[in-house]
C-alpha cells in the first residue's frame, strides 16, 4: 500500500466495547468508502444490523442477520459511532492528499485489546472493568480493474512421459 494512494486513522484506548467493535470493523471491511458510511448511518437508523460473528453467544436473533447470512445481529451503536468518526476522519486525511472519494476502499481495519480499565465497589460483586480497544484504518483508492486478455487459441496437447517415450520410439 503506497502511502500516496492511502489514508490512515486511528485512536487508542477508545472507551467502547472491543467485542462490539470488532465485529463492526470485519462487517465493513472490504467496502466502498460511501457504501461503509452509508451502512453504519443505517445501523444507527436501525435499517441494517450488524451481524455477530465470532462474539455472539448471548446475541438474540433478528431478521436483518438475513442480509449478511447470519441470525444474531445487533445495532451497536457506540461502537458505530466510533468507527464512522475514524472513516470522517480517514476522508478528511484522504481529501488532503487529494485522493478521489468515490474510489476510495477500507483496505485494512483492525481492532485491538486496550488495557481494560479498573473500577470497584465496595461490595462483594467482584471487579468492575471496561474492556477499551485501539482502532486503526486505511482508505486506499482502488486501482482500475484491467480487462482479462482474449484467451489465445488452443496449445500444443500435453503428454506424459510415458506417452512421449513412445513416440520417440516409434521413429
Amino acid at each position: 500500500m503506497g502511502s500516496a494512494k492511502s489514508a490512515k486513522a486511528q485512536a487508542s484506548y477508545v472507551r467502547v466495547h472491543y467485542k462490539n467493535t470488532r465485529e463492526v470493523a470485519a462487517t465493513i471491511a472490504g467496502y466502498k468508502y460511501t457504501k461503509a458510511v452509508s451502512f453504519l448511518k443505517d445501523v444507527l437508523e436501525r435499517k441494517q444490523a450488524v451481524p455477530f460473528r465470532r462474539y455472539a453467544g448471548g446475541i438474540g436473533r433478528t431478521a436483518q442477520g438475513k442480509a449478511h447470512g447470519v441470525s444474531r445481529a445487533r445495532w451497536p451503536v457506540k461502537s458505530v459511532e466510533y468507527v464512522l468518526g475514524l472513516l470522517k476522519n480517514a476522508e478528511s486525511n484522504a481529501t488532503v492528499k487529494g485522493l478521489d472519494l468515490d474510489n476510495l476502499v477500507v483496505r485494512h481495519i483492525q481492532v485491538n485489546q486496550a488495557p481494560k480499565q479498573r473500577r470497584r465497589t465496595f461490595r462483594a460483586h467482584g471487579p468492575y472493568k471496561s474492556s477499551p480497544c485501539h482502532v486503526e484504518l486505511i482508505l486506499v483508492e482502488a486501482e482500475k480493474q484491467v480487462e482479462k486478455a482474449a484467451e489465445a487459441p488452443a496449445t500444443v496437447a500435453r503428454l506424459s512421459k510415458k506417452r512421449l517415450v513412445k513416440l520417440r520410439n516409434k521413429n
